[in-house]
């Protein structure tokens, strides 16, 4: 004990932010293992539930819910070990210099720090996209391929195809294939059923690419504004700081689903019809300033259901996602046969085939619940108080970060011996000296969020769509394969929404067929 009170100053700070970072780590991995110890024991619908789940559902979402968690097991210890060996072997100076060397290529030297930090971030981010990329394709490709959820195929609009080359991956699961490897039988069928995997592998690494690119399209000039704030706004630099934040969190909420959710994900108005009248008369009766109302093709890449609504001041929108609506899914027309016919082929036809999830999704009472829900969200503030709580936290944060920035022991923990660059006094500080208080703060506005989802339940129930919002939630718990049984400490530690069993009590047990 008295040779680590005996370390230096910049010592201490080092291994505390190792130990408490562990720390973290060691509780998370102990709530999952609780959970996947709920997992691996609840075998039975519970009694409670069994009018509401049956066996086949309850059982693919247990299975679904233990290999995300054996998955989140291996990536968040890979994770762990992966960061406490660059901070042990020097990584962040050792980038920093490497991005000195690149931008002097350009002859740009120290003097010039907002390229080398620019040069850095985009280093980083480089290593950190190739080094995740590997367990989101397992994640996308083996998980949620799995259990139905993916839907990253070529031809979307063609099941044939899609089942195709899910048993094609299945297959090659099952035999633990690695590209390389020899199959001396049925090798020119399997090539020509792997065409389809690497097409779909194909549109994943052109969706991670793009978002690559757009991520750095606005990061970049982001931090380069934000360094030259802080470079040039002397002693009241924070408050500056904290605006241009600020604006920067404005402008891309008001943008993002208009000029780069669309870049990704196709956006349609919602046809005219009896849904989008309900929808207009239901946002007039709490005069919510509706303007328009999409459809996002969300079953495009996956069949996980959502709504949401965005905008500022009278320019409200509504955006619903394809999966969400069951008369508007592709999910539950695949399946359906074409008049006439089919004729005789190779592939597995259309006709014959039968969608994985038929009636995917909620009636238009059932949607206008769940609106009604979310619309709860705006009508009670909720929104607005998540605003003013992130803006509060974000002042607080630039102005002790303003306090610690001149710290130079900070720096040497971490191996800037000779300078203080600014970008890094941000992650040092932000990242590693806050990362105690974000972890509290993370749990309060966890428990926050779970009394915000119980008030917006209340508000449907006062609309009247009680008994609607009950099976919906059941529906959608189906259709994503939520678990209804959580330990108490990982759903009071993690869920940011209650539990499936406790917003049906709160709504009050309504009986649906």
């Amino acid at each position: 004990m008295e040779s680590i009170l005996d370390l230096p100053i910049e010592n201490k700070i080092f291994y505390a932010v190792l130990v408490f970072s562990w720390t973290v780590y060691l509780w998370e991995a102990y709530l999952a293992y609780r959970q996947r110890r709920i997992y691996r024991s609840t075998m039975h619908v519970p009694q409670e539930l069994g009018k509401i789940m049956d066996t086949d559902t309850f059982e693919k979402s247990r299975l679904y819910q233990l290999d995300k968690s054996n998955f989140s097991f291996w990536s968040g210890l890979y994770s762990e070990t992966e960061g406490t060996l660059i901070l042990l072997l020097g990584g962040i100076p050792f980038l920093w210099k490497v991005a000195g060397t690149v931008t002097a290529r350009f002859g740009l030297g120290p003097d010039y720090e907002i390229f080398q930090s620019l040069s850095f971030l985009m280093l980083a981010t480089l290593f950190s996209a190739f080094t995740g990329l590997p367990w989101s394709i397992y994640n996308t490709f083996v998980i949620e391929e799995k259990h139905g959820f993916n839907q990253q195929v070529p031809c979307p609009n063609s099941l044939g195809t899609s089942l195709l080359y899910r048993q094609t991956f299945r297959s090659l699961n099952q035999l633990h294939f690695f590209p390389g490897m020899v199959l001396n039988i049925q090798s020119v069928f399997f090539c020509c059923r792997l065409r389809f995997l690497f097409q779909t592998l194909g549109f994943f690494l052109k969706d991670a690419g793009k978002k690559f690119i757009v991520t750095q399209c606005i990061l970049l000039p982001v931090t380069s504004l934000l360094l030259y704030i802080i470079k040039i706004g002397g002693d009241f630099f924070f408050i500056y700081a904290w605006l241009f934040t600020l604006g920067v969190s404005l402008v891309l909420v008001t943008i993002y689903a208009d000029y780069i959710a669309p870049l990704f994900d196709k956006f349609t108005p919602l046809p005219e019809g009896e849904l989008k009248e309900e929808i207009e008369s239901m946002s007039k009766s709490i005069n919510f300033p509706l303007t328009k109302v999409y459809v996002v093709e969300g079953s495009k890449r996956s069949s996980h259901s959502n709504a949401y609504f965005y905008g500022f001041f009278k320019n409200k929108r509504i955006v619903l996602f394809d999966t969400l609506m069951e008369d508007y899914s592709p999910l539950n027309k695949d399946g359906e046969p074409e008049n006439g016919p089919a004729e005789e082929t190779d592939t597995p036809t259309e006709a014959k085939a039968k969608p994985k999830n038929k009636k995917q999704g909620c009636n238009n009472p059932e949607v206008l619940a769940v609106l009604g829900h979310e619309l709860g969200h705006w009508k009670l503030g909720h929104t607005v108080k998540n605003i003013v709580i992130s803006q509060m936290n974000s002042f607080l944060c630039f102005f002790l970060f303003a306090v610690l920035i001149g710290r130079k022991e900070l720096f040497i923990a971490f191996g800037f011996y000779d300078s203080q660059p600014t970008l890094i006094g941000l992650m040092i500080i932000f990242q590693f000296i806050f990362s105690p208080y974000n972890e509290v703060l993370s749990f309060c506005l966890t428990v926050l969020s779970r009394r915000f989802e119980f008030q917006a339940d209340a508000f449907a129930r006062g609309m009247g769509r009680a008994s609607e919002l009950y099976s919906a939630l059941i529906k959608l718990n189906k259709d994503n394969l939520g678990f209804p049984v959580a330990d108490w400490l990982f759903s009071m530690w993690h869920y940011s929404h209650p539990p499936l069993l406790e917003r049906l009590r709160a709504l009050g047990g309504t009986k649906q067929d």
